[in-house]
């Protein structure tokens, strides 16, 4: 498995999951809707889609042997909560018409639970990136249906966007339903470790057809 697509290429998470790709020797497709910010290298391939164009998302995806999507609607969206649902679905389905069976996604820690209660729904959770957490969620439920595609889903850790910036540890420790905490009761990871726990459950295929976590 050597040709990965990855969605959200010039995201927050995406940019590093590519840059782990590429590290490990991956031929990648960087996919974004602008791949301007794409950091160039020679087993690197921008390629300019929009995810909420199914067909021609499809399209592009054919060749690769695994996709693993990054994608958010923006969390400052006043319409996220569809647009994320909306593109998430286009997404999906493009891999599956795209012939390819391995598919990684990552979605948002609201849907871990703690005390048998999903985290967004909170009386403390976060007004403003509650929809978005709801969609993830969403998403989630339906991707278990999926009996087509070797799916994963992947919640960060609470503080992922907390996370030491610009840390590569290399190091983490994974759940499933409930999330990873530290000795001082905090859930970590940077993006950069998000990366590369997404890329070892690329090679190590873990947790098919299942959500998991990890944190320091």
């Amino acid at each position: 498995m050597k040709k990965v697509a990855v969605i959200g290429a010039t995201g927050f998470v995406g940019s590093k999951v590519v840059n782990e790709l590429a590290t490990r020797g991956y031929e990648v497709k960087a996919i974004a809707r602008d791949t301007s910010k794409v950091d160039q290298a020679e087993n690197v391939h921008p390629v300019n889609v929009d995810v909420y164009n199914e067909v021609e998302l499809a399209e592009k995806l054919k060749g690769s042997d695994a996709v693993i999507n990054t994608f958010n609607a923006g969390w400052t969206n006043p319409n996220l909560y569809d647009d994320f649902l909306f593109g998430s679905r286009n997404i999906e389905k493009a891999v599956e018409n795209a012939g390819i069976k391995r598919f990684i996604t990552v979605g948002g820690a609201g849907s871990l639970f703690i005390d048998g209660k999903q985290i967004v729904d909170g009386s403390d959770f976060p007004s403003e990136i509650k929809p978005g957490a709801t969609a993830a969620r969403d998403f989630l439920n339906e991707l278990k249906q999926n009996e087509k595609l070797d799916w994963t889903f992947f919640s960060p850790a609470i503080e992922m966007h907390q996370g030491t910036s610009g840390v590569r540890k290399g190091t983490y420790r994974t759940g499933t339903e409930n999330p990873v905490f530290d000795e001082n009761g905090r859930s970590v990871l940077s993006a950069e470790d998000v990366a590369v726990v997404l890329v070892d459950e690329l090679e190590n295929e873990k947790f098919i057809k299942q959500r998991f976590t990890a944190a320091y």
